[in-house]
C-alpha cells in the first residue's frame, strides 16, 4: 500500500513540477481573468503534462482505497470506518481523474480561444481538484485513522489531517483561505504512505507504538 500511495504522489507532484518548470505557476482562478486566458493560450504543453499526470495519479489512489478497505476488513474492522475510507478514497480518486480531464480540455486550441469557456473550466478544475478532492481525501484519512489498526501517533496525526481536509470547504466561502489547500493535500497524501506502511507491519504481526 505504501508503494501505491507513493506512486500516486510521484505521478501527481512530479507532473505538477514538470508542468511548472515548462510554463510557470498557474494563476489563481479568482485572480485577473486576462492572466488566466493568457496562461491557457500560451502554455498548452505544460497544461497537458499536468493534466495527464493528475489523471494518471487517480488510478493508484483508487487502488489504495480499495486495498485499504480490504486490509481493514481482514484485520477485523467491522465498524463503518472501512466503508468510509473506501468511499472517500473512491470519490477523491474520481475527483482527481475528472480534474485531469477538465485540465486537458483546456489545452485544446478550439477551447482556449473562448474566454468564457476557459474561465468556467478553469474554475471547475480548481473546485474539483481543490476542495472537492481534498474533502473526500479527508474521509479516506479519517476512516483509516479511527479504525483502531494504527499506532496512536499515526492515528492522531491522521485525525488532525482529516480535520484540516474537511476545513478546506471554507475556501468556497473565503477564497483567501486557498493556501490551506496544498497544505492539506500534501499532508494527507504523505500520511497515506505512512499509514500504508504501518498496515503492512500490522498484517505481518508487528505493532510498533
Amino acid at each position: 500500500m505504501a508503494f501505491v500511495a507513493a506512486s500516486c504522489n510521484g505521478l501527481l507532484f512530479g507532473g505538477i513540477a514538470i508542468g511548472v518548470a515548462l510554463g510557470g505557476v498557474m494563476p489563481l482562478p479568482y485572480g485577473p481573468v486576462a492572466a488566466i486566458e493568457q496562461y491557457i493560450r500560451a502554455q498548452p504543453t505544460a497544461i497537458q503534462v499536468i493534466a495527464v499526470a493528475v489523471f494518471a495519479s487517480s488510478v493508484p489512489l483508487a487502488v489504495y482505497a480499495a486495498t485499504a478497505g480490504a486490509q481493514l476488513r481482514q484485520l477485523g474492522v467491522t465498524a463503518p470506518t472501512a466503508a468510509i475510507a473506501v468511499t472517500g478514497g473512491v470519490i477523491a480518486a474520481g475527483a482527481l481523474g475528472l480534474t485531469g480531464l477538465l485540465a486537458w480540455t483546456l489545452s485544446r486550441p478550439e477551447v482556449s480561444g473562448d474566454g468564457a469557456l476557459v474561465t468556467t473550466l478553469y474554475y471547475l478544475v480548481f473546485l474539483v481538484g481543490g476542495a472537492g478532492h481534498i474533502v473526500a481525501l479527508g474521509l479516506l484519512v479519517g476512516g483509516m485513522a479511527i479504525s483502531g489498526q494504527l499506532s496512536r501517533s499515526v492515528a492522531r496525526a491522521g485525525l488532525a489531517i482529516a480535520g484540516l481536509c474537511e476545513f478546506t470547504t471554507l475556501v468556497l466561502i473565503w477564497p483567501k483561505l486557498g493556501p490551506i489547500l496544498p497544505v492539506a493535500r500534501v499532508s494527507a497524501l504523505v500520511w497515506l504512505v505512512v499509514a500504508g506502511a504501518w498496515l503492512l507491519l500490522r498484517r505481518n504481526g508487528i505493532r510498533p507504538d
